[in-house]
């Protein structure tokens, strides 16, 4: 995965959403629109989400310390959760509160031609944020649907990127509908509307950036792609009959944790063992250049225990299990 893709994703969205928020806070101030305000505070929100998304890169680099041997990869994980908590309370909540007052406390727009302007031109700049993610988004998508890139990427800035972009872009249409509405009926309401519409956007992109999250940040194995890469080139010496079981581990986007127990042959020496471990490693980190750190525990393989199950520790000599994708 390209940390650098990210990077410019996340500039690019940064940019996008200070223009856009000033220009959103001006349409508000002479329309007095509960929609440009709502949108005020997203592309607000939004910028700062961008900001915790560079400062979690940033801070991943950091060298490993003695109280934290495996580094600080996940760090990018937890700026990516707190972006959902921030899209949530500041984005949603704001504009479900201003949406509710809007209802029930309706009035006429005034200088309507400065949010129908300002929406049109957010509107552009969003796409041209939008675009940029899925250009960035796409070499590292593959074949892959974007359902299931958001769902199993382990970087989270590019789904987080394109989540928020493509949110911006429908509470924008939301909102110049909103406006729209309300000018044409001169009823105020339909711009409360189209403010509660935006919030309940909102809150359930967050919802599904948490959920996503969550789960990078409990730990993720790697991919059954990857995983398959690292089997055959564990098992391509002639030391290494086979893999007895493994685990990996995500300790960040572009690190991996792999421990494994391999099967070697019953009368190599102390020394042709170390060697084919130390081999096997080497092959490892080639086929998949992320497998940072890797732990291998040489053992005979037993068909009798293999056959009492999956269970690692019933059958320290059992298969390995297949990795669950969440």
């Amino acid at each position: 995965m390209s940390a650098s893709g990210g990077t410019r994703a996340i500039v690019a969205a940064l940019l996008a959403n200070l223009s856009i928020a000033v220009a959103k806070f001006v349409a508000f101030l002479f329309s007095g629109s509960s929609s440009m305000l709502a949108e005020s505070v997203h592309s607000v929100a939004d910028s700062g989400n961008q900001g915790l998304l560079l400062l979690g890169g940033k801070r991943a680099q950091r060298e490993a310390t003695p109280q934290h041997p495996f580094g600080f990869g996940r760090e990018r994980y937890v700026y990516a959760f707190l972006v959902s908590i921030v899209l949530f309370s500041v984005g949603g909540m704001f504009a479900l509160y201003e949406g509710y007052e809007k209802i029930k406390h309706p009035h006429e727009l005034e200088h309507w031609y400065w949010p129908v302007g300002v929406l049109v031109f957010a509107i552009i700049a969003e796409g041209f944020s939008f675009r940029t993610a899925i250009k960035e988004s796409n070499p590292l998508r593959g074949k892959k649907s974007w359902k299931e890139f958001i769902r199993h990427a382990k970087a989270p800035e590019l789904p987080v990127v394109l989540l928020e972009d493509f949110g911006a872009l429908v509470g924008l249409v939301l909102a110049l509908g909103g406006v729209g509405l309300a000018l044409l009926t001169g009823d105020g309401v339909w711009d409360g509307i189209g403010t509660l519409c935006i919030g309940i956007l909102l809150i359930l992109i967050a919802l599904v950036l948490a959920v996503e999250t969550k789960s990078l940040l409990l730990g993720e194995a790697a991919g059954a792609e990857v995983v398959q890469q690292i089997e055959a080139a564990a098992v391509a010496g002639d030391t290494v009959t086979g893999i007895i079981h493994m685990r990996t581990l995500h300790l960040g986007p572009e690190e991996l944790l792999v421990a494994a127990k391999i099967a070697v042959r019953h009368d190599g020496t102390a020394t042709e063992i170390a060697s084919a471990i130390d081999a096997a490693e080497s092959r490892i980190r080639e086929a998949v250049p992320i497998a940072r750190v890797i732990y291998l525990e040489p053992d005979i393989y037993s068909e009798s225990e293999a056959a009492k199950g999956p269970d690692p520790e019933a059958t320290p000599g059992g298969p390995t299990a297949p990795p669950a994708d969440h």
